[in-house]
């Protein structure tokens, strides 16, 4: 008997070396000849979340410093008073982009290190200024694209206290002040720009659920805000954040600094959404006709259109702000790109009658969000490292969408990917090994291939978030998307995961290497790095299962497998990611 089981482990560990030789060794399944010459590859992060650096340099306190510090325990304890102290060793970090092969660098620009107290007529400050200037010249001298945000998250505090930030409409002038000095200062050297990063997840999470800055909400929604109303206030935000944009971009094409080439445009956040009834064609309809709402049409119609969707009207109500004629005049086509970051899907079901006594935005589109459909089956391959579902087809579908209904405007995917939870217990070995994340951008590369090469969406371009493990708002540091391990413990040290291997094949740009001198030195990588060299017989027995489980999840009769042990018997992880207002923007 025990030879029988010594034979099945052999078989099962022969099988696993040659599924492996032709899953690993071969490296990434396209490389990036196979997308459009001009296409761009970088990877994205925010000022906030890399600097550090908070106290230094003439920064004033953005929200997030507020928010951090006043209630540490709604970003576990932790704050980006360092970050990963980008700001003083972005030129080492540049040079890791180099190596990568990356074209470009999405950033953010401090809004509290440009103008510190948030309004122009207080001055502007030349450190914040030449940082930004010295960080544009680096990348450039690496042969790297700037592609500047100007807004993610992180506006001075002192506008929040005098006017309540994006609750007032005073903050339009005040942004547009803001971004008229971007364009003068770096609108000679950077050439892609975008406006505001997530509108509908600052409004959601800022200010409907709580659990991101300014951390308003009603309280029977998040007992810990102490102060906001769910049901009217992302209205209001939602419709300055337009407004601003809109000015913003008045800026921009005014702008005598900006050359003729340069491009801008707004960065929204959808999710693909699946019918949680898949064959019950009224419900079918209902999700149809909300699908445009879901996947942001809310921010993507005014600034291609010029006003909301009909739909967004109908469950706004008089809620929902009106634009005047000229501020509709400055919304339409005040984006030359779509900028679409994608993590994940959920089902969705519609929800007859809401509670009139507990009105809130979320639930305003009568739209339930889950993880499984009515049969148990989930809605993307979950790893149980991290907290996001991967869905690939569902970036294809929403490129489909975009190209449909908006005439097949150009788009960049300006985040995608998925993190590593770290809870402090985790050995850096383990978390460098992240096969996982190599197949999360696998998978999506192959969807986003489709969709250019098959169905002919126009897309120019797509950033991995992130370059670097970072500061990850709510989740403080416990969170980790990056490529590269940041030591949190010990100096902030950078060390290469799994992923970074893979990148260097993928976005290789050499082609004197053969062919069989790539695959034995792919083979000698997988073999030496992803597994462990040294691992017991038994241990490796169990990775091998374990690994071959996991690989099951991309056949194709395995995409609408039922899931509900999986569900079940980890139901307190799920859970987690069903309710997490975490990663609410993934």
């Amino acid at each position: 008997m025990r030879s029988k089981y010594l034979f099945l482990l052999l078989l099962i560990t022969s099988i696993y070396v040659g599924v492996s030789a032709k899953n690993h060794s071969s490296g990434p399944s396209l490389r990036r000849s196979d997308f459009p010459e001009d296409f761009i590859f970088g990877s994205a992060t925010s000022a906030y979340q890399y600097e550090g650096a908070t106290d230094e340099g003439g920064k004033s306190p953005a929200i997030w410093d507020h928010f951090s510090r006043t209630y540490p325990e709604r970003t576990k304890m932790h704050n980006a008073d360092v970050a990963i102290d980008f700001y003083h060793r972005y030129k080492d970090d540049i040079k890791l982009m180099k190596e990568l092969n990356m074209d470009a660098f999405r950033y953010s620009i401090s809004w509290a290190r440009l103008i510190p107290s948030g309004k122009l007529k207080d001055g502007v400050n030349k450190e914040g200024v030449q940082f930004d200037k010295d960080l544009i010249d680096e990348l450039l001298a690496n042969d790297i694209q700037p592609s500047m945000t100007l807004y993610h998250w992180d506006h001075p505090q002192s506008l929040e206290d005098e006017y309540g930030d994006f609750l007032s409409p005073k903050i339009v002038e005040d942004f547009r002040d803001f971004a008229r000095i971007c364009f003068e200062e770096f609108g000679d050297k950077v050439k892609m720009w975008t406006t505001i990063n997530e509108p509908y997840i600052m409004t959601i999470a800022g200010y409907d659920q709580g659990n991101k800055a300014a951390g308003r909400c009603s309280k029977w929604v998040n007992e810990k805000c102490h102060a906001g109303d769910s049901s009217t206030e992302p209205y209001i935000v939602s419709h300055n954040v337009l407004l601003a944009h809109a000015a913003a971009v008045d800026e921009f094409r005014k702008s005598k600094i900006i050359s003729h080439d340069s491009q801008i445009g707004i960065v929204l956040s959808p999710r693909w959404f699946e019918p949680y009834h898949s064959t019950l064609l009224k419900i079918k309809k209902q999700l149809n006709e909300l699908l445009l709402m879901k996947l942001d049409g809310k921010h993507l119609d005014p600034v291609i259109h010029g006003d909301y969707p009909e739909i967004v009207k109908k469950y706004g109500g008089n809620k929902l702000p009106s634009f005047t004629e000229e501020q509709s005049n400055m919304l339409k086509n005040s984006s030359d790109f779509v900028g679409v970051n994608y993590y994940t899907a959920r089902f969705a079901t519609h929800i007859p009658e809401i509670d009139p006594a507990k009105p809130r935005f979320k639930t305003d589109h009568h739209v339930e969000w889950k993880l499984t459909n009515h049969s148990g089956h989930i809605i993307g391959h979950w790893d149980e490292r991290g907290l996001i579902l991967s869905h690939p087809e569902g970036l294809r579908k929403i490129l489909n969408y975009i190209k449909d209904r908006y005439n097949n405007i150009p788009v960049y995917i300006k985040e995608n990917g998925i993190n590593d939870n770290d809870d402090g217990t985790k050995p850096r070995e383990e978390i460098l090994k992240d096969t996982f994340r190599i197949e999360y951008h696998d998978t999506h590369s192959q969807q986003l291939h489709k969709a250019i090469v098959e169905d002919g969406c126009d897309v120019r371009g797509y950033y991995a978030w992130s370059m670097m493990d970072n500061f990850e708002w709510e989740h403080g540091y416990t969170a980790r998307f990056g490529l590269y391990y940041v030591d949190f413990v010990n100096g902030l040290k950078r060390y290469p995961k799994d992923s970074v291997k893979w990148f260097k094949r993928f976005l290789k740009r050499s082609i004197g290497e053969t062919k069989e001198e790539e695959v034995k030195e792919m083979s000698r990588a997988d073999m030496n790095e992803t597994l462990h060299e040294q691992v017991e017989f038994g241990e490796y027995s169990g990775f091998v299962a374990s690994f071959m489980a996991t690989n099951q999840s991309k056949r194709e009769q395995e995409k609408n497998r039922c899931s509900s042990d999986l569900f079940y018997s980890s139901f307190g992880v799920l859970k987690e990611i069903e309710d997490s207002s975490s990663f609410y923007r993934l």
